[in-house]
Formats: C-alpha cells, sequence, structure tokens
C-alpha cells in the first residue's frame, strides 16, 4: 500500500519543470528552486507539513501554489507542503467546515448571543433570516473555526512529522548496526 502512495506521490509531486513552466511563478522561480528547499531533512519536512496543514486548510484555491510560495520563508520542504494540502479535498472539505462551524460557534459563544432562547429557534421565528444567519452568525463562527482547526492541525501535523522523523531515522540507525555486526 505504501508503495502505491509513494508512487502516486511521486507521480502527482510539483518538481522543478513545474514551478519553470508557471507563468504566474516565474518571477519567483529562482527563490523556489533553491536546493534546500527541496532537500528533505529534519527541519525542513516538519515545516512543510505544518504549512501544507495550515494552507490547506484555510485557503479553498490553488493551495499547493500558495504552500510552494510561502515555503520561501519558512524554510520549508516545498513538496511536502505541496503534497500535505491534499488533506482537504472534496470528501475531507465539508466535514471540516461543519466540525470549523461548531467548534467556532463555541468558541465565540453565540447561542449567549440571543438571551432567552438559542440561535435556533432564533432563525426560524424570522422569514428571510437564515441569511442574516449565514452573514452575521455562521460566517464569523465558521472562519474562527477554520482557523483554529488549521493551527492545532499545524502543530499536531508538526510534532508528529517530527517524531515519525526522528523513528524513520533511529530504525535507519538500527539497521545499519545489524548488518555491521553480521559482516564483522
Amino acid at each position: 500500500m505504501f508503495d502505491r502512495l509513494r508512487g502516486w506521490v511521486q507521480r502527482n509531486m510539483p518538481n522543478h519543470d513545474t514551478f519553470e513552466r508557471n507563468r504566474f511563478l516565474r518571477p519567483i522561480a529562482h527563490r523556489i528552486l533553491r536546493p534546500e528547499l527541496w532537500r528533505f531533512h529534519r527541519r525542513s519536512v516538519p515545516r512543510g507539513v505544518a504549512l501544507g496543514v495550515l494552507v490547506g486548510i484555510l485557503i479553498p484555491v490553488a493551495q499547493t501554489i500558495f504552500a510552494a510560495v510561502l515555503a520561501l520563508p519558512a524554510r520549508a520542504n516545498v513538496p511536502v507542503a505541496a503534497v500535505t494540502t491534499f488533506l482537504t479535498n472534496p470528501i475531507t472539505t465539508p466535514p471540516i467546515w461543519v466540525a470549523a462551524y461548531w467548534i467556532g460557534r463555541w468558541m465565540l459563544r453565540l447561542d449567549a448571543k440571543t438571551p432567552g432562547q438559542p440561535i435556533a429557534t432564533h432563525i426560524q421565528s424570522e422569514a428571510g433570516g437564515w441569511l442574516r444567519w449565514l452573514l452575521a452568525d455562521a460566517a464569523p463562527a465558521t472562519a474562527v473555526g477554520l482557523v483554529a482547526i488549521a493551527v492545532v492541525g499545524a502543530i499536531i501535523g508538526y510534532c508528529l512529522a517530527a517524531i515519525w522523523w526522528r523513528l524513520w531515522i533511529a530504525r535507519k540507525w538500527a539497521h545499519r548496526s545489524v548488518v555491521r555486526a553480521r559482516r564483522g
């Protein structure tokens, strides 16, 4: 399964040519193509994961391009940041937005806004109140929730990527010591 996933990522991952050919990125392509932004090492990979999660949740369109451009000042791995933006897709976006609304509603305490009756009954009592609800209550709650989910997701992604990187390196070192013990 991991070989198929790795093959898919390698086929669909943006590469140097992708950025050189993009007319919008051509003015900054020399900065994006710096080799240190494409190497996989213990600091750039977790940064790329965190940046990809943040951009993937907060920016609804052209996520890979935004992740690649924002990888420059963050010194994050460009391919990892671009691939991690695929966390949000047509299947995962609706649950994320619903969760963002509920989290934002909780954070803003919107039910406390109308004393004596919760928002749901307040909306039903007004004709055409759904538009007011959408603009005054749902949009701010969803925005606050998206920011909260993006920040928490980026922190969790960074930590998981850093831990995974350390475990992967430890496994490589353990394998290397076993091979040396067999030879010697």
